[in-house]
């Protein structure tokens, strides 16, 4: 089997690790794997990994240059000759509906976030298996564009157990976090993703604000660098910092590669997205798996997650005194099992056995299924 992976471009994120992640499964499987992008600093690992990557602009949104990256898209459609396309957002998705004909080939989506309900997005949803992340995101799909149940599969995005291991951390690197950030004797709330409105830091930082009268010592720590076009976000953010006399206490970490040591130097890890929610949110399972319990906000995919009082807590999206509390009770509690139930529950090797399953159920329907090697 040849899988070909699209999506915009390689550089951080959940879809992204994602797709990295995926690509050395595949191989690891006997399953020749491309990725196609526009690049991005994670796309070495593709080939480190024994995949085959192909740099081509499927980030633009422009209209006017769709055409010719069709054309360019087709060419190497032709040359790689797939068994599967495999999209990841709506962007490749419509240049692969433009450049996959002579001879079609069977196409399955992930359905990664709640798109905006438009034409534009409905694109998502007309792949021959549309995979959704999450139970929020098979409501969603089924409410907005009425796609049949058929269709459907939900596979939760799967834990890399390896790379988020308590037993597997470096402990120079833990060092080197807890002296650059001040947290040594702090009390540490970890917030990952990059910097954009949807992430709900405004809040965090407001909760912060109350929640440091019970906890002197907090300390809140944002890892994420800084999304293109939200750089006014950010001067906000810092300028809400300084207006709340938090310079002592919120820290902005940028993009990190140490994630299984930063999980390890927080006390709790925050994900708390307010207007829209996480599709999935793989930085609360990581979390999870590294004994850290999460505090999220009540929907999207934490409701699949976070098993109140038991791997975390919930709160309401926008209730900054809520997470101010959530913060209190975490530092007043302490939770066990957090690395055994996300292990149990959000497995990589089930939700890549549960993918090739969709890819050799579309072939069935259209080109013979090649054998896949057994793993074991």
């Amino acid at each position: 089997m040849h899988v070909v992976q699209l999506l915009p471009a390689l550089n951080e994120g959940g879809v992204e690790r994602g797709v990295v992640e995926m690509n050395r499964e595949l191989v690891r499987r006997g399953v020749r794997s491309s990725v196609i992008s526009s690049g991005g600093r994670l796309a070495p690992r593709i080939a480190a990994d024994g995949g085959q990557h192909l740099t081509l602009d499927l980030r633009s949104k422009n209209i006017l240059t769709a055409p010719g990256r069709a054309r360019r898209l087709r060419a190497r459609l032709r040359e790689l000759d797939p068994d599967i396309l495999h999209v990841r957002s709506r962007v490749p998705a419509w240049l692969v509906r433009f450049a996959n004909r002579d001879p079609r080939r069977p196409v399955v989506s992930t359905v990664h976030g709640f798109y905006s309900v438009n034409a534009y997005s409905r694109i998502m949803t007309r792949a021959d298996r549309v995979i959704c992340v999450s139970q929020a995101a098979v409501d969603y799909v089924r409410r907005n564009y009425g796609t049949p149940e058929a269709m459907i599969r939900l596979i939760h995005r799967g834990l890399d157990a390896d790379s988020f291991d308590p037993a597997r951390l470096d402990a120079d690197a833990v060092r080197d976090i807890r002296t650059r950030h001040r947290l040594e004797g702090k009390f540490v709330a970890l917030a990952v993703g990059r910097v954009t409105p949807l992430k709900g830091y405004p809040e965090l930082i407001r909760a912060a604000a109350i929640a440091r009268n019970h906890l002197p010592n907090l300390a809140i720590v944002i890892v994420g660098g800084v999304q293109q076009g939200q750089e006014a976000h950010a001067d906000g953010l810092r300028r809400l910092v300084a207006q709340l006399q938090l310079d002592d206490v919120v820290r902005f970490a940028g993009s990190q590669t140490r994630m299984a040591e930063f999980y390890h130097a927080a006390d709790v890890v925050v994900s708390c997205n307010t207007s829209k929610p996480e599709t999935f949110g793989r930085s609360m399972v990581e979390a999870m798996a590294m004994e850290r319990p999460v505090i999220a906000t009540r929907h999207g995919g934490a409701l699949d997650i976070v098993r109140d009082g038991v791997t975390g807590w919930l709160v309401e999206p926008g209730d900054v005194a809520g997470l101010a509390a959530g913060l209190v009770r975490a530092a007043q509690t302490r939770l066990t099992g957090l690395r055994a139930d996300a292990l149990a529950r959000f497995s990589l090797d089930a939700m890549v056995e549960k993918t090739i399953a969709v890819y050799r159920e579309t072939l069935g329907g259209g080109r013979a299924a090649p054998d896949v090697p057994d793993p074991r």
